[in-house]
């Protein structure tokens, strides 16, 4: 049987890691065989492509630059290993997935959707998560608690008016599209943990 693949997005400091982890533990509960991947990153080239993404250079990065990066790492993490899991029953709980280059750089960096939808086509095809959802958390919240955590990487360190053009872009594409989920991630822990378990119950078990 098929594996069921889940996304989990929203902002720094919407609280990604400790949904994901959350959402582990129930799976496994239920007998669900279950790993789990990050974009960028999750094979050792796509984990390099992390490193040139997130890191400081003496130049700018260019918009487009910075989606063929995402795209390229997202090329080898589906291809060597989301699809062969999911294809031998492994459910996959993904840290970001193609949604962050529609909200990050169809937004944020404000390139479009149009732009996008022929890198996507290429690299991912008819290819769909069977469950995306957004930890929405508001901008001002998200990168307080991303500062608590320690030092900002690039992508974190711009002005907070880029964060509101993607968690904007964000909710736009969650409208239009049906299998995308918005919790409300500016919630205690426990209450937003709670919404996540339960949509993914409604949405792939029910």
């Amino acid at each position: 049987m098929q594996g069921k693949f889940i996304v989990i997005e929203g902002l720094e400091g919407a609280g990604k890691s400790s949904a994901i982890a959350s959402i582990l533990m129930h799976l496994r509960a239920k007998g669900v065989k279950v790993t789990t991947v990050r974009e960028p990153g999750g094979t050792p080239l796509a984990e390099q492509l992390r490193a040139l993404v997130k890191q400081d250079w003496q130049e700018q990065i260019t918009p487009e630059t910075e989606l063929l990066l995402m795209y390229a790492s997202r090329a080898q993490l589906v291809a060597n290993v989301i699809k062969p899991a999911l294809a031998a029953g492994t459910w996959v709980v993904a840290d970001r997935h193609d949604l962050s280059s529609r909200a990050y750089q169809g937004g944020g960096r404000q390139l479009g959707d149009e732009k996008l939808t022929q890198l996507r086509q290429l690299v991912l095809g008819d290819f769909r998560p069977d469950c995306t959802l957004i930890l929405d958390v508001d901008p001002k919240l998200g990168l307080a608690r991303a500062r608590e955590r320690g030092e900002l990487d690039r992508i974190e360190q711009e002005q907070e008016a880029f964060f509101v053009r993607t968690r904007t872009r964000y909710l736009e594409i969650a409208k239009a599209e049906p299998h995308i989920y918005v919790v409300d991630a500016n919630q205690p822990m426990q209450q937003v943990h709670h919404q996540l378990i339960q949509t993914i119950e409604e949405a792939l078990f029910a």
